[in-house]
């Protein structure tokens, strides 16, 4: 009786591992014998004796146990040894003592309890392989986009579920500013970071990452997604602004033209989905001279000294051009820096490069608070002199400095000139 009703539920168990996806065949009758043995070795002590023998295609296990014989009233394990008599009574009439007497046991005689320990340490093993499946395919998937449904959003983070309800996490981090999810709504990110803590799957994903904007222009344009357009570097401050390098493998292709798209049309749909971050494309190039003077578009370059062993670069432009190279909040500068590996110094070129009659103003580090001389130098202003050109209405507004504080560095500067 027991083993009509118990066998279906076996069967069904076998049903539900061909549909788990992620999992091989091999990996499934590896598991599934693992658990039998497991079942077994509590029942019986031990599970060396026990052929288990998986059937998947069929929906069956055939298991079993290999019995040493021994003379009638000398059996000390009946889990490991079986009487002559036993034996020959067993379909096995012709064996002998000393040898090896095989019978087979059928599980679901062992009634309803032996049945749900299988199920509990099945279920426990299917998890198990779930979770390692999610995990190693969503490591091999970094740097790449996914779409997630909004499921629920807190202060700190915002829960996606994908087209196969794996929970995907945007951490308020690695959100663009001015982002805000209703639930139900579709959105795009990167996959960021998985690990797998405690055999717990976490899959963060990024919005901010420089990867994400990587895939949209992926997307938008063909010839990057065909391999004829290469993206060589981004550089992102998320929200605000960003610019991207990139060079064509056919000199028939505009590489910038084609990212940009007729009137804008292949940009558009990336600045929007970025919260009208603004992209600056330039054409990539091995020269350095080059690459940061393209860099800082749209500011126009007089001359440039470049250290390619100190990744430095001292810049020189006309003082009207400065304040394009440093831009709104020095993202201008900042970006083409992280774009082209370089740290930039920004000079005013007052016809000439500052000369022995000009001081920079690192060496007034004595008198004038090093913050002061940083402000003064991220509007522009390297040297003495370029301060002292500079209206004090202009000084104020682009450093951002105290009246008293500009007053006195211009007062320091004019009796250094006048000694």
């Amino acid at each position: 009786m027991a083993k009509k009703e118990e066998a279906p539920n076996m069967v069904e168990r076998f049903a539900e591992f061909k549909e788990l996806k992620n999992i091989d065949k091999a990996t499934m009758i590896s598991v599934l014998e693992e658990s039998f043995r497991n079942v077994l070795a509590k029942m019986f002590g031990t599970d060396e004796n026990l052929d288990v023998i998986m059937n998947p295609d069929k929906g069956d296990v055939q298991i079993f146990q290999n019995l040493e014989v021994v003379p009638d009233g000398e059996v000390t394990d009946p889990n490991l040894q079986i009487s002559l008599t036993d034996a020959r009574n067993d379909d096995d009439p012709e064996v002998e003592i000393g040898e090896e007497h095989t019978k087979e046991i059928i599980f679901a005689n062992f009634g309803r309890r032996a049945i749900l320990n299988l199920r509990q340490t099945l279920q426990s093993k299917i998890l198990d392989l779930q979770k390692e499946a999610i995990y190693n395919k969503f490591k091999e998937l970094e740097g790449e986009l996914v779409s997630g449904e909004v499921y629920q959003t807190w202060s700190k983070e915002t829960l996606l579920i994908d087209d196969e309800n794996n929970e995907l996490l945007l951490p308020k981090s690695e959100s663009i500013p001015g982002d805000f999810f209703r639930k139900g709504e579709t959105v795009r990110a990167v996959i960021a970071n998985v690990d797998n803590k405690n055999n717990n799957p976490k899959i963060t994903v990024s919005r901010t990452n420089e990867a994400f904007l990587r895939r949209l222009f992926e997307l938008e344009v063909p010839e990057i997604h065909d391999g004829l357009i290469n993206i060589r570097a981004v550089a992102r401050i998320p929200g605000e602004r960003a610019k991207i390098a990139v060079e064509s493998y056919d000199d028939r292709i505009d590489p910038v033209g084609a990212c940009v798209g007729v009137k804008g049309s292949r940009i558009h749909g990336i600045v929007r989905e970025l919260h009208n971050e603004n992209i600056d494309v330039i054409n990539y190039t091995n020269n350095p001279s080059l690459f940061i003077e393209r860099a800082l578009s749209p500011a126009k370059i007089s001359s440039i000294r470049i250290d390619a062993e100190n990744k430095t670069a001292e810049v020189f432009l006309r003082p009207e051009e400065v304040s394009l190279a440093i831009g709104k909040g020095g993202l201008n500068i900042k970006l083409a820096s992280m774009l082209t590996g370089y740290v930039i110094d920004v000079y005013r070129d007052n016809e000439t490069t500052p000369d022995e009659e000009d001081i920079y103003l690192d060496e007034f580090k004595d008198e004038i608070d090093e913050w002061v001389i940083s402000a003064l130098k991220d509007m522009g202003c390297v040297t003495a002199k370029s301060v002292l050109s500079t209206p004090r209405e202009v000084l104020l507004e682009k450093s951002d400095l105290e009246e008293e504080t500009i007053d006195n560095v211009v007062n320091i500067l004019k009796a250094e000139f006048e000694d």
